[in-house]
């Protein structure tokens, strides 16, 4: 059989990069050309990326008040587990919300590489993955073991700490096939899959080797089924798997046929859409937990494919569920309840913990399915009525535009863009003075006792950070303790990375032919 080629991904066009060389030029002449810095945007997303590094830090780290943590992850176990990311603002290392993080990072890259390489950001987005992918495949110890998580919640949460500081338990949790975890296996296949697409081009050994254990781990948890917070209950109070693994399931072939152009991975997903809920579920949000959003988007973007009209009647359906989650963000489908609240400033509002999560993987997927439509050169069609592809960018637009200060508060929820932006953001290391200028231990509970109540901001900047968000009438309270809304995510920040240099490109296009126009 004739092997089929697979597509490359390019990063970077001569004459795209001519044409922002010639908006750079002609910028200072053109003052107000841009309401929103988004090269600046993206530039600080990625960084910060390296202020949640665990493990052994490169000699390359940008983010300068942070040093060495976890060397001893695993250890117990008789396993390395040295490196990956901690998630938010403590230092648990927990793996479904880390794999979705790494997803994130790499679909953005694969749809918007040609702006992010224009903006010089490429290598530190290829960083960013790859630093979680090292660290995945160090967890994907056996073909039916994937080490879950490093620490945990309850004992991690007992302390205020730099991570360089540590003195809690640094237990590590398994999934394995008489403990299982097919959601968590899933996720992490999806997010190795994607990478290796990532990788193709510049790094064909480490993208062979992702995609290894990305087959390897999607095979584990087809076979052994179950939710991961089943088997590793010290997660439930934190990131429980509340969809169950179906849709990770669904998730991680496509990304595999995306990956292999091997039909048998299309072919799940076409063969469990009903059973799994792939065309079943009308769902209103995408997260790190409910994917089925993503998967449904992701599928209907091979509609336009040739080779898939075959398939076009289970295609459709899911791009049916797919357009009622645009329609959602947009207002268009009939009944309140199967619309996304909004804030009186025009908000996307899912759930007051760490809202901001939802509107950042909302604009992106909306990015993705304007292009979709661009390119295809078709509309959206809401039971309210008909959108174009330009509404819809707009509306991403929106949102994005809300997150670095077109808001009620006039401030920044991404940590240090612009002027006002929040100070006293709910996490350890920032809180509390670095290692780098006081290598003085600060204990478990002193962390609490003499910097988590102060008043002062942080003494380090989280630059990057895009913290949980204001509440449904867009009221931000810019305290350390209001973890609902002052802590932040990597998940949060993923997203955003495609779509600032999305954000950028346009801009920058529009501006030039602006200004060719006026001569």
């Amino acid at each position: 059989m004739e092997e089929k080629k697979q597509p490359q991904p390019h990063y970077g066009g001569v004459t795209r990069r001519y044409c922002c060389l010639l908006f750079a030029a002609f910028a200072t002449l053109l003052p107000g050309i841009r309401a929103f810095d988004y090269a600046d945007a993206l530039s600080k997303s990625l960084l910060y990326f390296e202020a949640q590094r665990s493990g052994r830090l490169p000699y390359n780290q940008r983010i300068t008040w942070r040093d060495h943590s976890g060397l001893t992850d695993g250890l117990e176990q008789g396993v390395d587990l040295v490196g990956g990311y901690y998630d938010a603002g403590d230092h648990v290392k927990f793996g479904l919300p880390t794999a979705f993080t790494v997803t994130m990072l790499s679909w953005g890259v694969i749809e918007f590489g040609d702006p992010i390489a224009d903006a010089g950001e490429l290598e530190h987005a290829f960083e960013a993955i790859k630093w979680g992918t090292d660290y995945f495949i160090k967890a994907h110890t056996s073909a039916n073991v994937l080490w879950a998580e490093a620490s945990d919640g309850d004992t991690d949460h007992y302390c205020w700490q730099r991570p360089e500081d540590m003195t809690t338990s640094r237990q590590a949790y398994k999934i394995d096939k008489h403990n299982p975890g097919s959601d968590l296996a899933g996720e992490t296949a999806a997010a190795m899959a994607a990478a290796s697409i990532v990788f193709r081009q510049t790094n064909p050994h480490y993208s062979h080797l992702l995609l290894h254990h990305a087959q390897q781990l999607f095979e584990f948890g087809d076979r052994y089924r179950g939710k991961y917070d089943g088997s590793v209950a010290v997660v439930k109070s934190y990131y429980a798997s509340v969809s169950g693994y179906k849709d990770e399931l669904l998730w991680a072939a496509l990304w595999l046929y995306k990956a292999t152009d091997n039909e048998n991975y299309l072919n799940y997903v076409i063969k469990n859409a009903d059973e799994f809920g792939g065309i079943g579920w009308t769902i209103t949000e995408f997260s790190w937990d409910v994917k089925y959003a993503g998967l449904q988007i992701l599928a209907s973007k091979l509609l336009v494919e040739e080779n898939h009209r075959r398939h076009r009647l289970i295609l459709n359906r899911y791009r049916s569920k797919a357009e009622h989650y645009v329609c959602s963000c947009l207002n268009k489908n009939n009944g309140s309840s199967n619309n996304v609240e909004r804030t009186p400033g025009g908000l996307l509002y899912v759930r007051q913990w760490n809202n901001m999560q939802y509107v950042s993987t909302a604009a992106f997927l909306l990015t993705i399915y304007s292009d979709f439509l661009r390119e295809s050169n078709q509309s959206l069609h809401c039971p309210a009525g008909a959108s174009d592809h330009e509404e819809i960018f707009n509306f991403a637009k929106s949102q994005v535009d809300y997150i670095l200060g077109s808001n009620p508060m006039n401030m920044s929820y991404l940590v240090g863009y612009g002027a006002k932006y929040p100070t006293r953001v709910h996490h350890r290391g920032a809180s509390i003075v670095s290692y780098k200028d006081n290598k003085g231990f600060i204990g478990c509970t002193q962390g609490y006792d003499n910097w988590y109540g102060r008043l002062e901001p942080n003494p380090n900047v989280l630059v990057g950070a895009l913290v949980g968000g204001p509440n449904y009438e867009d009221n931000f309270s810019d305290h350390r303790g209001n973890y609902m809304q002052t802590e932040a995510c990597t998940y949060n920040t993923a997203p955003l990375v495609g779509v600032f240099a999305k954000m950028l490109e346009l801009e920058d296009q529009k501006s030039i032919q602006d200004f060719v126009a006026s001569y």
